[in-house]
């Protein structure tokens, strides 16, 4: 196929760009569905998907007809040893260029971890790469189209100019967890010499607002680097060759001026204030960010000291004089206005008197911080109430009560077994309340007491031994704009109960070891399968918690009570488990049918859904049969019924025999297995030659 030339029109290239970083959902899974059915048996042209860019859609096609396998290994060699290393001596200028910049922009970006960045010369060869996410044997490495297929090198190589790659976008199977951002370098002549490349993990909803802004924010921190890079490589060849001239000065001091400007431009694209003092804590230079943090104008630098804007308990002036890297938790006034911010401090010591020259602040809003750690902790509701599988005329009104309550802005106590689903209740009511806010759980049964407390309010630096530095947020505090769910409330100490009360009247939280409340604006759904009403009764749970609680209740139905969506959740849960495993879906037999709608399922919906994987896994046909369910359920629903008047043991001390209980347990364990030994044997935990010595012994005809 030939290739097609990439459009060289300004206004098509913008276009582009935008296009590519704008991503929902529906694009996204339009994607995976066109690449399941590219790599499959059906090689369906990827070029009709409307969700893919027409580049990436030629360069697939481009990948396979040089033969790439997507399910390829991506960490293969394809240079050898010397080959590798005359590359990296080739590239020795570029190599020393880029390092300390990748190492002084690494603490400037908003991910601090969870990402990776490459350098790669024109030929995909690994040069450099900085972070922890994915990284790869670089010695002998080549990542282009022609070892494994789309990528963000090849791409970027391809079209000359910045690019951003989703996870299926990639042709290999292996990156499809990864988003990755790359630019090109170029030399004076235009041509391409190297790329730089970073990646990142592709979570769970990559549509949302911040994460279409992070994103931008990633696309335009690396095309800066790069810009960067540039300059220094032209900085450096024109002071090599000018060193030699008598004009000298002037050339440097405009390629000087070049790369003060690339660097203000890049700072300015950071989205966080970058301010630096010096020792005295005068502010000698700060981004657009800083200076509309701090409200201050640009010629008021050299004029203005970073005190004016701190707390009288501040103490940012006095750890910058000590010299080290810290983060704190600050107050920023400005004003009558009172902010908190996250300050990162990264002083300069003069390497001969060892003072503090100068001292660089990065400050991140905490809001913005604490919605990055939430999204980083997995806080994601997933469930909807279109997601409850159910007719069960009970279930349904418990279900419509609910829908009902999500509108609602008072707290929710959600009452049933374990297993029942309460979880997916609260997902489901803060999805139809505050979907684009953060879900965060603390479950009080699961956590030792010490350290629930910390878990819900956090604490400052220092608060106590092995606390970190910095302080931590508490769920509540991470809650604000969005849902906090208490699971297994019931188990809450009693000391804290009445703070928690009144974090919940007032709606104001004070870290362990704070001196001031915050603000904190979240809605509470708390969950248990204890009566709390009984315990208040009994003074084992405070009776104004209960009541403050309990403004709103739903009970969910056990799934015993509720034999009508048996089948139909068993149904979901194995089509949902085999296809997620790519796996046929079997059937389930008439006898196993009848076992699983008899158990009374204790563990209700959870513990169903666990035995249905269970028989899934061990069915060895398409068929599901009674020896496929867990043993515990096969000897709960035996029909062999120890009966001292109607069976076939007639007195109370043949009822209690070893002898007569072992031998009605074999022959329950063959009577669901049809006489297969050998899965009666591993049922009733003996091996075969045993089992074969027990019929003898006790005469059963199989």
């Amino acid at each position: 196929m030939p290739l097609e030339v990439p459009s060289t029109n300004q206004e098509d290239h913008m276009f582009n760009i935008i296009h590519h970083l704008n991503w929902t959902k529906e694009r996204l899974e339009g994607i995976v569905k066109y690449k399941e059915r590219f790599v499959g048996d059906t090689r369906e042209d990827p070029r009709k998907c409307p969700y893919l860019s027409k580049e990436v859609a030629i360069s697939w096609l481009r990948s396979r007809e040089l033969g790439i396998n997507p399910y390829g290994d991506i960490t293969k060699r394809h240079l050898g040893s010397e080959q590798h290393k005359d590359i990296l001596n080739d590239n020795r200028l570029l190599i020393n260029i880029t390092k300390p910049l990748m190492d002084t922009f690494k603490d400037m970006a908003i991910l601090t971890s969870g990402y990776i960045v490459y350098l790669c010369n024109q030929d995909g060869a690994f040069l450099l790469q900085e972070g922890e996410m994915m990284r790869v044997p670089i010695e002998g490495l080549a990542w282009t189209e022609s070892t494994i297929g789309t990528c963000a090198h090849s791409m970027c190589m391809y079209l000359r100019r910045p690019i951003h790659l989703m996870g299926p976008e990639h042709y290999s199977l292996a990156l499809t967890n990864i988003m990755a951002s790359a630019a090109p370098i170029m030399d004076e002549s235009g041509k391409i010499i190297a790329t730089l490349i970073l990646g990142q993990p592709l979570i769970e909803n990559p549509w949302g607002e911040h994460f279409q802004n992070l994103r931008s924010h990633t696309l335009g921190l690396i095309t800066s680097v790069a810009s960067a890079v540039e300059a220094q490589l032209k900085l450096y060849k024109s002071n090599e060759k000018l060193i030699q001239s008598h004009d000298s000065l002037r050339v440097v001091n405009n390629n000087l001026t070049t790369a003060h400007v690339t660097l203000e431009t890049t700072l300015s694209l950071i989205d966080e204030g970058i301010i630096t003092i010096d020792g005295t804590g005068t502010i000698i230079n700060l981004n657009q960010e800083g200076s509309r943090i701090l409200r201050m104008q640009m010629d008021e630098i050299g004029m203005r000291n970073i005190k004016e804007f701190l707390s009288s308990q501040s103490n940012v002036m006095s750890l910058v004089a000590k010299g080290e890297n810290v983060d704190v938790e600050e107050i920023i006034i400005v004003g009558r206005e009172e902010q908190t911010y996250v300050i990162n401090i990264r002083p300069v010591v003069n390497k001969y008197s060892q003072q503090v020259d100068v001292a660089i602040l990065r400050l991140n809003h905490t809001e913005k911080v604490n919605a990055l750690v939430t999204s980083r902790s997995g806080a994601v509701a997933n469930y909807a109430f279109e997601d409850m599988i159910g007719e069960d005329k009970e279930f349904k009104k418990v279900l419509i009560l609910a829908k009902r309550f999500a509108c609602s802005l008072e707290n929710i106590l959600i009452i049933g077994e374990s297993g029942t689903g309460k979880e997916l209740f609260a997902q489901a009511i803060h999805n139809a309340h505050r979907p684009q806010g953060p879900f965060m759980v603390v479950n009080c049964a699961a956590m030792p007491r010490e350290l629930i407390e910390s878990e819900l309010f956090g604490y400052e630096g220092g608060s106590f031994t092995g606390a970190e530095r910095s302080g931590r947020p508490g769920k509540i505090e991470l809650a604000h704009g969005g849902t906090l769910f208490l699971d297994e409330v019931g188990d809450m100490p009693l000391e804290l109960q009445a703070v928690l009360l009144r974090t919940l009247e007032d709606k104001n939280v004070m870290r362990i070891g704070g001196r001031r409340y915050k603000k904190v604006d979240f809605r509470l759904i708390a969950a248990t399968n204890k009566n709390l009403y009984k315990m208040v009764k009994e003074k084992q749970f405070r009776e104004d918690l209960y009541f403050r609680l309990s403004v709103l209740n739903l009970n969910i139905p056990p799934l015993r009570e509720r034999r009508n969506d048996i089948e139909a959740l068993c149904e979901f849960f194995i089509e949902y488990y085999c296809q997620k495993q790519g796996q046929k879906i079997p059937e389930i037999s008439e006898e196993t049918w009848k076992i699983i709608n008899e158990y009374e399922w204790p563990g209700n919906v959870r513990q169903l859904q666990n035995a249905i994987i269970y028989a899934v896994n061990t069915a060895q046909s398409d068929l599901i049969k009674p020896e496929n369910l867990p043993s515990y359920i096969l000897l709960e629903t035996s029909p062999i019924k120890i009966d001292p008047i109607n069976s076939r043991i007639q007195n109370i001390e043949k009822m209690l025999s070893l002898d007569e209980l072992e031998k009605a347990a074999i022959e329950t364990a063959l009577l669901h297995t049809n006489n297969n030994v050998d899965t009666a044997a591993e049922i009733l935990g003996i091996s075969r030659s045993t089992l074969y010595r027990k019929l003898k012994e006790y005469e059963i005809d199989r």
